[in-house]
């Protein structure tokens, strides 16, 4: 059998027109865009495209970060970006073989014999203006890969201590594994993505660094943290704190930094200062240890990946063109206003009496799910307009629709709705009790619903037993379990015993 693929809930996304505006604002990009137009009419370069140091200074200058330590670094990071995504081409001379030296007897390079190639505008530029938002959204992409991949890479300083006398890396003296490190970052991202899918208004709130290390170190089922642990911990806080410094300006992320007064060397490492009581960490502002949000445009990336990466990874508004029974079957699986957005987008492709008789047609049958299909059938039909009528009525006499149906129509304040016989309350009500169950189990909502109702009608257990309902003997059995009265509980027992003996 084929592997079952991971599956993700759904995230609502911004249009690509917005998206393609936060990518064009995301400060990497522009700095790339205005770089690439500055080098229109052509720019000299070392092999391979790096700016030479004068044409580096004009860059920076270019930017308005001639101001900032830091300005060089940002410049060149922009200039590669531009390269890198084919906003810049760099063009080699013909011939042009990468070795400095040219044809000179001497073997000498000289500073005309370092810069032989040309950097121009590339393709990709032109796109940025008369493209559509899906292409700058490719370019963005692109860029975000390159700059993800060097955020995972390590530190050039610490390539450099770990080169021989022979020129050879020593791999195990620098202690990085690529795979472990990918690991990381992608992990981080997709927690932040699912917190995002899962609740949408605590994701506009950014996360503690500590509390997302925290979230790939330390094993769900430890109870307190070892002080091995622990230095994991501050470890991966400070290779994370590196790696959203790089990734903030692409837009993928919102990042307040780890506070540089809490970073100290270790043993040759960073190491996080961590408070040493649990009043300390209170009194202590968390924010200093590092804040970080996935951003609408960090969103999109991410989800990008998994899709990628075979992951299920399905955006609100993926349904809106598949039929009703897909709807209904997805949305209990969907976060509250994901679910509601989902079934608005689907019921905006239809009428409202097309997409009523398109819902009650699916959420019939007797089997297992159906029970929650038809209380999913319920919430979707009560987005639509009195429009739907026609087709509400149309299934009045309905044994598996008609209750839900007077719902509706009673709701919508239509006239003229028969009165439902005692048979079809009972039935509906069984039918509700159980797409509860399927939906929350034995929750506190449907505690407070099985009291309300055995409190209502006293005799409720003499009849309920008798409901033609595939589901009866399960939902007095957990009535029984439910009911807070002992004397209630034994009563929904002996219900159910005689609702199995009865089926």
């Amino acid at each position: 059998m084929p592997e079952e693929r991971p599956t993700m809930p759904p995230v609502r996304l911004r249009t690509d027109a917005e998206l393609a505006r936060d990518a064009l604002a995301a400060p990497l990009l522009a700095r790339a865009v205005r770089l690439a137009r500055w080098a229109e009419q052509g720019k000299s370069v070392a092999s391979g495209g790096a700016l030479p140091e004068g044409e580096l200074r004009e860059a920076t200058e270019l930017l308005e970060l001639a101001g900032d330590e830091d300005g060089p670094l940002y410049a060149a990071q922009a200039w590669q970006l531009a390269v890198d995504t084919g906003l810049v081409e760099i063009e080699e001379p013909s011939g042009a073989d990468g070795d400095i030296d040219g044809d000179r007897a001497d073997g000498e390079a000289t500073a005309e014999d370092e810069f032989f190639a040309v950097a121009t505008s590339g393709e990709e530029l032109r796109l940025i203006t008369e493209g559509g938002p899906r292409d700058i959204l490719e370019i963005w992409l692109d860029g975000f890969e390159t700059v993800l991949a060097d955020a995972a890479a390590p530190d050039l300083s610490d390539i450099a201590a770990q080169i021989g006398e022979s020129g050879e890396l020593d791999l195990d003296a620098l202690d990085w594994n690529p795979e472990e490190e990918a690991e990381l970052l992608d992990g981080v991202l997709g927690n932040l993505y699912l917190l995002t899918a899962l609740d949408e208004e605590a994701a506009t709130a950014p996360v503690p660094l500590p509390a997302l290390a925290a979230s790939m170190i330390v094993p769900e089922d430890m109870d307190e943290p070892t002080d091995d642990i622990l230095e994991e911990v501050s470890e991966a806080m400070v290779r994370l704190d590196d790696q959203f410094r790089l990734l903030a300006p692409t837009g993928l992320v919102d990042y307040q930094p780890v506070d540089e007064a809490l970073i100290q060397e270790v043993d040759g490492e960073g190491r996080i200062q961590e408070p040493e009581t649990a009043q300390e960490l209170e009194d202590e502002d968390v924010s200093r240890y590092g804040m970080v949000r996935l951003t609408p445009l960090g969103v999109y990336a991410v989800r990008a990946r998994m899709l990628e990466a075979g992951i299920d990874a399905p955006a609100v508004g993926d349904l809106a063109d598949r039929g009703a029974d897909i709807l209904l079957d997805a949305l209990p699986g969907h976060p509250e206003p994901a679910a509601r957005a989902e079934a608005e987008q689907w019921l905006a492709r239809r009428t409202p009496e097309e997409a009523a008789r398109e819902l009650l047609a699916a959420a019939r049958g007797d089997d297992e799910d159906a029970p929650l299909r038809r209380l999913t059938c319920q919430q979707t039909l009560s987005l639509t307009g009195t429009e739907a009528e026609p087709a509400l009525r149309e299934v009045l006499d309905d044994r598996h629709l008609g209750g839900l149906a007077r719902v509706w129509l009673a709701e919508h304040g239509v006239a003229g709705v028969p009165e439902p016989s005692e048979e079809m309350v009972f039935w509906l009500t069984v039918d509700t009790l159980a797409a509860q169950l399927a939906s929350e189990g034995d929750s506190a909502e449907l505690r407070d619903l099985v009291r309300g109702l055995v409190d209502q009608s006293g005799s409720f257990f003499d009849s309920a037993w008798r409901v033609d309902h595939p589901a009866t003997a399960d939902v007095l059995e957990a009535m029984g379990r439910l009911h807070p009265d002992k004397k209630a509980a034994k009563e929904a027992r002996k219900a159910a015993f005689k609702a199995r003996s009865r089926a």
